[in-house]
């Protein structure tokens, strides 16, 4: 089985995606010819064309505000905002129409759409590139919000969010976009070449959302985590010997 990166998986589920649906297009900053500020898009737009995957003006709320109309009438929108912090701008549109709009139209509207970020710290970014805003979204009604963890459940998770009828807010952990963190800065990361959840099945699969994946049985604590912390977690539950069972959320 191919090994990837979560960029690598994140990248191959949009393109899975956008070849089994053509209602699925793909916009923000730089994702179209420049392929994205991680690369998460490169290669989307010569293999799809430029009416799939293309570049749009730098403003997060129109953004999403377009992503909004595009999902109401029928196609499937998975946007791009470049970092989390950025998202500012748009949460109106976030929670205001998208979330709402199933609701506010007693069913006859809903909002296919995907809102990618790369969000949270660890990569040296400064105040605005290292934000973890999901908190934010999660206690938003109409919403579902996903951190994956690592690039096997990055790429099911990113179709399944694709697919789904309704709006979900896509987190990928800068952090973890090359490797797993496991809270220790002095020393190096694992590859995700080298680590088993760094296999990435070709093709089709999802992974469902909402439920949570028993990473180890504890008898002692169970730890629920998601994204980053899911790692940390787990060499900190190795170092102290507590019977530690862990339950990634959405990740």
């Amino acid at each position: 089985m191919p090994r990837r990166t979560m960029i690598e998986a994140i990248r191959d589920a949009m393109a899975v995606a956008m070849k089994r649906d053509d209602d699925v297009v793909v916009f923000g900053e730089d994702v179209g010819y420049f392929g994205g500020v991680f690369r998460c898009t490169q290669g989307l737009q010569a293999r799809f064309g430029k009416s799939r995957c293309f570049d749009a003006p730098i403003s997060e709320l129109g953004i999403v505000g377009a992503a909004v109309g595009m999902a109401a009438y029928g196609l499937k929108p998975c946007v791009e905002i470049q970092f989390a912090d950025y998202m500012y701008p748009a949460y109106d549109q976030i929670v205001s129409e998208a979330a709402r709009l199933r609701y506010r139209s007693g069913g006859q509207f809903t909002a296919p759409m995907v809102v990618r970020m790369p969000t949270g710290g660890g990569i040296f970014g400064g105040q605005t590139h290292s934000q973890s805003p999901e908190a934010l979204f999660t206690h938003v009604a109409g919403l579902k919000t996903v951190v994956p963890s690592n690039p096997y459940d990055a790429k099911g998770l990113l179709i399944a969010a694709i697919e789904d009828p309704d709006p979900v807010i896509f987190l990928e952990p800068k952090r973890l976009y090359n490797g797993p963190f496991d809270g220790h800065h002095d020393r190096p990361v694992t590859p995700w070449a080298r680590h088993d959840l760094g296999e990435v099945p070709d093709g089709h699969y999802t992974v469902p959302l909402g439920k949570a994946a028993i990473r180890r049985e504890g008898s002692a604590v169970t730890v629920l985590a998601y994204g980053t912390i899911v790692h940390v977690a787990e060499a900190a539950a190795a170092a102290s010997g507590i019977g530690a069972g862990f339950a990634p959320l959405g990740a």
